[in-house]
């Protein structure tokens, strides 16, 4: 019954939940609402867009006008979100000891080991704090995060900015890229020989595959 909650929760067009209904599922205490084995699927515009699983969440309620502006959703155990296509296949998944969504801005804040990694090529993204704007089918970050691909690792001292399956990446102003020996027989061992400066803003671009474009993105 926990997966009927999420999708209001996310704010999302689709949903379609009556208020008693989403209540009833709740054991409420002062301040805040929780509940146990979440499971949630978001979608626009008739596509399933993304799977979330926490094993526990809560939900803090505000009670006046003047702190109307600030309801939020936390997952302090853990969260698991799948991320698909238009057709309905997972191009990406991510992982987080913890979370906060912010329901009127519907952004996520993402913290404590944070991996994300696109299943076609297995391009991954890791760091320890990462905002993931639903808005924008986006993650940012203004902390330090590595992206590894199967030729190199790429540092990102200062942040970056990712499409939510990692084909567009654009990382803010200078980081160190190591490439991967193709032969670790022939390794040295020392990685400093393969270091280099990118310059500001590097951009990094994947080919996407024909998608549709929803409108309402």
């Amino acid at each position: 019954m926990a997966a009927l909650v999420m999708g209001c929760f996310f704010v999302l067009p689709s949903c379609e939940n009556d208020v008693n209904e989403v209540n009833d599922l709740y054991k409420k205490k002062t301040g805040f609402e929780e509940a146990l084995e979440i499971e949630s699927y978001l979608s626009q515009d008739g596509f399933v867009k993304a799977k979330l699983v926490a094993p526990y969440m809560r939900r803090y309620v505000t009670e006046s006008r003047a702190d109307a502006d600030s309801p939020f959703v936390e997952f302090p155990r853990s969260l698991h979100v799948d991320f698909f296509d238009s057709s309905g296949a997972k191009e990406s998944y991510l992982d987080a000891n913890y979370g906060k969504y912010f329901e009127l801005e519907r952004k996520v804040l993402l913290r404590d080991s944070v991996v994300v990694i696109n299943t076609k090529n297995g391009d991954t993204l890791r760091t320890m704090k990462l905002w993931w704007d639903q808005n924008s089918s986006e993650f940012y970050t203004d902390d330090t995060a590595r992206i590894y691909q199967p030729d190199k690792v790429i540092l990102a001292a200062a942040g970056l900015q990712a499409a939510q399956d990692l084909s567009n990446i654009v990382f803010f102003k200078s980081s160190g890229v190591i490439a991967v020996p193709k032969d670790d027989s022939t390794s040295t061992g020392s990685t400093d020989s393969l270091s280099t400066v990118v310059p500001d803003s590097l951009r990094i671009s994947r080919p996407l595959p024909p998608r549709r474009i929803d409108s309402a993105q």
